[in-house]
């Protein structure tokens, strides 16, 4: 979902500001117009101003180069969002090889590299010790700090996507090289953070304030990072079989629609459908709808053969089917359940919501308590907030 203000797009791309960006900018124009003062309070305010939106300009054409990549592998870009720690490419999947990821990942530091040597030639170009040069390779320096600042090999900085790239390739696992990274990133943010506020007590700067807090930023999106890869992991890894649960019956397909009735209609709690067989073969489904939009006149004559729904015409899965694919195909159909077949192709449970719910419990976090799964599976629905077909789409997407 997009947050922030919409001010255009690139390339198709939607630009979004979020309200953090309005303070930065703000901190940033102060800062920098302190180092201009001889230049007068109009000029330096101009100046310091200049600075703070040519370097969210650069910040912008590095996440520009991370999108364009990814477009370029058939990957969707949802936006791009400016805010209080820099910017943010929404993309929509990530890069099916390793050496695809490395290329996302190394094109926004790239992007920082060229621009650096772009803007310290032109300062050199103009005339020397004017303000326009002083800007240009203030913007050059600016730019080269923030190509080395994101390879630092840390999720969700930039060099961590390197190192998830790397390790994926060595060990054949995207998930691990994610571990790893995530692991590193979590690491550094701390160091980060004791540095930071080391900084803050000892020399009583108070720009170390700054440094822990983009520690405590990279400890939190790193975790975050973390835990939505192994959820992806887990519905990969979790199959239909782990979830199923036998919510049906299986009645004789010979059965005429008034013995059926007569057997089953009248139970206290009749089952939401049944399987018919026949000679120990599972032949379809027969829905108490479907009975009872059939002519009284007709019960006694026709048998569930007559109404039955062929296994081959209605949307099942494999037991060894991931948990991805059965929420998939649930959304794909809006289907409130989905028939589980054995490899012989017999009916041997059914899933809905709330058996996902339930299934994946333990890989939830924060951890679901034991009333919401039960509210999951009577409301056959996911928990609030937990988008798990967005999730399952883009783990099968991966």
């Amino acid at each position: 979902m997009q947050t922030g203000w919409r001010i255009g797009s690139l390339f198709g791309i939607p630009l979004l500001i979020d309200y953090s960006w309005f303070i930065i900018l703000a901190l940033a124009t102060r800062e920098y117009a302190s180092s201009y003062r001889l230049w007068g309070p109009a000029l330096s305010w101009s100046a310091g101003f200049a600075i703070a939106l040519l370097l969210f300009a650069s910040v912008l054409l590095h996440e520009l180069g991370h999108s364009l990549a990814a477009i370029s592998q058939g990957i969707k870009v949802n936006s791009i969002t400016l805010f209080l720690f820099g910017g943010v490419a929404s993309i929509d999947s990530e890069s099916k090889t390793p050496g695809q990821a490395f290329q996302v990942a190394i094109a926004g530091p790239l992007v920082s590299f060229a621009l650096f040597l772009i803007l310290g030639l032109g300062s050199q170009v103009l005339p020397q010790n004017s303000l326009q040069a002083l800007i240009a390779e203030r913007i050059a320096l600016i730019n080269l700090v923030l190509g080395l600042f994101n390879l630092i090999p840390g999720l969700p900085l930039d060099g961590g996507q390197v190192l998830k790239a790397a390790i994926w390739k060595i060990t054949g696992s995207r998930f691990t090289g994610v571990r790893w990274a995530a692991k590193t990133g979590q690491v550094l943010g701390w160091l980060a953070v004791a540095f930071g506020v080391s900084v803050c007590l000892l020399a009583r700067a108070y720009g170390g304030l700054w440094i822990a807090l983009i520690g405590l930023f990279a400890i939190r999106n790193a975790r975050a990072y973390s835990r939505f890869t192994c959820l992806q992991e887990a519905l990969l890894k979790t199959k239909a079989g782990d979830a199923m649960s036998r919510e049906f019956r299986v009645v004789d397909a010979d059965l005429s629609l008034r013995e059926f009735a007569d057997r089953y209609l009248l139970e206290v709690n009749p089952f939401p459908f049944y399987i018919a067989s026949s000679n120990g073969r599972d032949l379809g489904i027969v829905s108490i709808d479907d009975i009872r939009c059939t002519e009284r006149s007709q019960w006694q004559i026709q048998t569930l053969h007559n109404i039955l729904q062929p296994l081959a015409k209605i949307p099942t899965v494999s037991e060894k089917a991931s948990i991805a694919q059965v929420i998939n195909s649930m959304d794909a159909r809006q289907l409130p359940r989905i028939i589980v077949l054995s490899p012989i192709g017999a009916v041997v449970g059914t899933i809905d919501r709330g058996d996902v719910v339930k299934v994946l419990a333990k890989y939830l976090t924060p951890k679901i308590s034991e009333a919401d799964i039960k509210r999951s599976k009577e409301e056959n629905s996911y928990p609030q907030g937990l988008d798990l077909a967005a999730i399952a789409k883009t783990a099968q997407d991966n």
